[in-house]
């Protein structure tokens, strides 16, 4: 009889000593296909105007489901669709330039993290194409960053398009929001430019990519704080 309560003891013993595992945050997904400022041409037709796109990524831990979101980056129309698995299929019209991003999700925890977006051509019977908005590289949206010897932060960006033809950057820098103030056009083999800052001060930005069609792009509003 004791060695039965004894054992009865060392159970609840050990039970209580076991914590409750928290449920890990999902992780980015990274994206595969369509590539990054590519022209998709793989969409099957499904008529004169749209075809189906299939989009892909590799999983992402601690991830139950997963939301792409395809946006129109001329309309600004998103579509959205949720998924189980890898990939999933969108119509898309022909012809026009998308952005997408993929959101991990898991119903154990609050917290979604979204993978990086990428944008890219549906193909059609277009033969010109406006470049894809810039990519910024420094500073990034909400960052912390420190001026140097001369009160100067220096913004960074790359950029690309399908036809080769870029010809400006325009860059707006403000403390104010939208960024109304063109702080300078440069040439398209620049993609860095210093700007003169104030301590303990937010500032907003944004690149405007020009080709030698008139066709632009625009980055959205990117801003950091200099401490």
């Amino acid at each position: 009889m004791r060695l039965i309560l004894f054992s009865v003891c060392l159970v609840i013993t050990f039970s209580g000593c076991k914590k409750k595992r928290t449920p890990m945050p999902p992780e980015a997904a990274l994206l595969i296909f369509p590539e990054k400022n590519s022209e998709c041409t793989t969409g099957q037709s499904l008529g004169q105007e749209t075809s189906q796109v299939e989009f892909q990524w590799a999983a992402a831990d601690h991830t139950e489901t997963y939301e792409l979101r395809v946006t129109n980056t001329t309309t600004g129309t998103t579509q959205t669709i949720t998924s189980t698995t890898t990939s999933a299929k969108l119509p898309l019209a022909k012809g026009e330039q998308f952005s997408w991003i993929v959101r991990s999700k898991n119903s154990q925890v609050e917290q979604t993290v979204s993978s990086e977006m990428w944008s890219f051509y549906n193909s059609g019977s277009r033969t010109t194409f406006a470049p894809f908005p810039a990519t910024i590289i420094s500073p990034e949206s909400s960052d912390n960053v420190f001026k140097d010897l001369n009160n100067e932060v220096t913004l960074s960006w790359s950029a690309s398009d399908l036809d080769d033809d870029i010809v400006s950057y325009d860059v707006y820098f403000s403390v104010e929001t939208p960024p109304v103030d063109l702080a300078g056009t440069l040439q398209p083999t620049v993609t860095s430019m210093k700007v003169s800052v104030t301590a303990d001060t937010v500032y907003y930005w944004k690149i405007v990519v020009t080709d030698a069609e008139g066709n632009k792009s625009d980055t959205g509003i990117y801003n950091f704080r200099v401490l």
